[in-house]
């Protein structure tokens, strides 16, 4: 197996950078997922690892070769892409074969491999079938088996489960994970949904318009995200973010409310100087209480600590094991997330709670985290 290392890839077409500048290191049997939004120039760094693609400046290592100059076919990779790409007219074993006979392989290793491969991922009764026999995700198991019997170096796979029903996918997701632990190959992976990602993956590498924004354990980049772009792309309901301006450097002051400056902020803030903060606080991390919130803000913020808001619930959304709050804090709305228990309909007056231990502090002018 092998590690693969981009050093300074940049890919444009016809003068739009796709790729700026990418830096990514992935470890010898790692699991990495490149995530973002379409257009983000996921797609384009697979094929330029992939060869598929000719880049324009940096280089690509795996293993210990310089790959730039060398042909797909010479890289000893494995590609499986959305569409599954099966010849309609092969059967399953056909499909599987089809790579190793064109590398002239041994008819008896060709038997021996595929079987094994089949086994592996529980196809056998399917050798005979076409590919329009099979469901889709049988035919996604055809793919992944028609890679893995190459027994590459690394796999690269573009958005495999996207053609999916949902239920499926879900299935697939542990069947995917499982699989790349099972036969221990270095794998790169291509989506847009974050929970694919943020489920499979060793490592995480966010890119948002040919420019990677982090790289990190799913965990690390939830908890503590680097810009303003990772924080509202990861998560679900997406965080809440609200312009704040730092009042006597002790009160983060949004208009509608204010509240403390958490004590972990007070250092950072004081070295950078910064005055114009973008607030986060995710729906689930805040505190919803039901009760009787009357009277002045003032007499309601006596009966509260002092990260404590007075709120009305807009609407609800529920989820059957959750529910989702919009709440109006003057003009302003926020989402927050409670257990299906929560007793309140719209309308119902509530006070909010902002944990100071979750909350994230962005500079307004230049995105990055501040910590």
């Amino acid at each position: 197996m092998a590690r693969v290392e981009l050093k300074g890839l940049r890919k444009e077409y016809d003068g739009a950078v796709a790729v700026e500048g990418l830096d990514l290191n992935v470890k010898d049997k790692e699991f990495v997922v490149l995530l973002g939004p379409s257009g983000c120039g996921k797609t384009t760094t697979l094929r330029c690892i992939a060869g598929l693609e000719d880049v324009d400046d940096g280089e690509i290592h795996i293993g210990d070769r310089l790959v730039n100059d060398m042909s797909p076919r010479d890289r000893n990779i494995a590609m499986v892409f959305q569409s599954y790409a099966l010849y309609p007219h092969m059967s399953v074993y056909q499909n599987m074969a089809f790579p190793l006979e064109n590398a002239k392989v041994a008819e008896r290793e060709i038997v021996e491999r595929v079987n094994r491969t089949a086994r592996l991922l529980q196809i056998e009764g399917l050798l005979s079938r076409k590919p329009a026999q099979l469901s889709g995700g049988q035919r996604q198991r055809v793919a992944l088996g028609r890679a893995i019997v190459r027994e590459p170096t690394v796999f690269l796979m573009d958005e495999p489960l996207s053609n999916l029903d949902a239920q499926l996918r879900v299935h697939m997701r542990a069947e995917l994970k499982r699989l790349q632990k099972d036969i221990g190959v270095t794998t790169i992976y291509v989506t847009h949904d974050q929970v694919e990602a943020m489920t499979m993956a060793d490592r995480v590498a966010l890119m948002s318009k040919g420019v990677l924004q982090q790289y990190d354990g799913p965990r690390t980049i939830y908890d503590r995200p680097s810009n303003e772009f990772v924080a509202g792309f990861i998560g679900s309901p997406p965080i809440n973010l609200v312009p704040c301006d730092l009042q006597d450097g002790g009160t983060l002051d949004a208009g509608e409310f204010q509240i403390p400056v958490p004590n972990q902020f007070a250092g950072p803030l004081k070295r950078t100087a910064c005055e114009r903060v973008l607030l986060g606080i995710r729906p689930q991390d805040l505190t919803v209480s039901a009760g009787d919130s009357s009277g002045t803000e003032g007499e309601v913020l006596q009966r509260f600590p002092s990260s404590s808001v007075p709120a009305e619930i807009y609407t609800t959304e529920p989820l059957g094991d959750a529910t989702i709050l919009d709440l109006k804090v003057g003009a302003m709305l926020l989402k927050a997330l409670v257990g299906a228990t929560f007793e309140g309909d719209a309308g119902t007056q509530v006070v909010i709670r902002f944990p100071p231990e979750r909350i994230h502090l962005f500079d307004r002018t230049s995105g990055r985290a501040i910590e």
